[in-house]
């Protein structure tokens, strides 16, 4: 009776390991399977401004969402506005958290940089 083992290289990546299942091939991080984001001047980007608490202990961060952008506009963005308004701020999942209720500052300095901007929620 033949051997049932295999001994074949096309079931295993570069590093040895075995590939036990595989729907868009050997790279998970290909091009082809990452989301294209384009890049669109600020006056086609439909913006959303709007105060949080949620799931923060009871602080407040105005988040900005609604953005059509590469990471790298975006970080030079977050700068700018945790400049103006003089707080900490971070980036996430291509939304801007500033820490603080700044929601009618942050406005007036997207619509300044030519963004349509406005605030949502309460």
């Amino acid at each position: 009776m033949p051997n049932s083992k295999r001994n074949s290289s096309d079931n295993k990546n570069a590093k040895g390991d075995r590939i036990v299942y595989s729907e868009f091939g050997n790279n998970a991080t290909s091009p082809a399977t990452e989301r294209a984001l384009p890049n669109l001047p600020p006056n086609q980007q439909n913006l959303r401004v709007q105060a949080s608490r949620k799931g923060r202990k009871g602080k407040t961060v105005t988040i900005i969402s609604g953005f059509q952008s590469n990471s790298e506009t975006l970080t030079a963005l977050l700068k700018q506005l945790k400049n103006q308004c003089g707080a900490g701020g971070t980036l996430k999942d291509n939304e801007i958290e500033i820490q603080g209720e700044h929601k009618e500052k942050l406005l007036e300095v997207l619509t300044k940089l030519g963004y349509k901007a406005k605030i949502s929620g309460g």
